[in-house]
């Protein structure tokens, strides 16, 4: 689940970032290979884990199959909160600039 989650988060940013906001200031290109890093690091693992169980890999139990989809959930949303993090300090917009400034 992990990696389907993942992929998922890759893809949908990878044609946000194609077809919509592909403007440099607002660093898609940063989640999106953020997210496909994530990708490529669980297909490994699950190669990995294909070589050492053989076909029982695909046999996962209930409770692994939650606790893979919590972590890929979590993998998404922090991805997301380091993005948001670069996006407010670069402030491409200088909406944060606004409300910290003193008049």
């Amino acid at each position: 689940m992990t990696l389907l989650i993942t992929f998922l988060a890759a893809i949908v940013s990878t044609i946000v970032w194609y077809f919509g906001m592909n403007d440099k200031k607002y660093g898609l290109g940063t989640l999106c290979l953020m997210y496909w890093g994530a990708a490529l690091m669980w297909t490994v693992d699950a190669v990995s884990g294909f070589i050492e169980l053989g076909a029982d890999y695909f046999l996962p139990s209930s409770e692994d199959m939650l606790n893979d989809t919590f972590l890929g959930a979590c993998a998404v949303a922090l991805g997301l909160v380091i993005w948001l993090v670069m996006l407010l300090v670069k402030d491409p917009k200088g909406v944060v600039r606004k409300a910290v400034s003193v008049k």
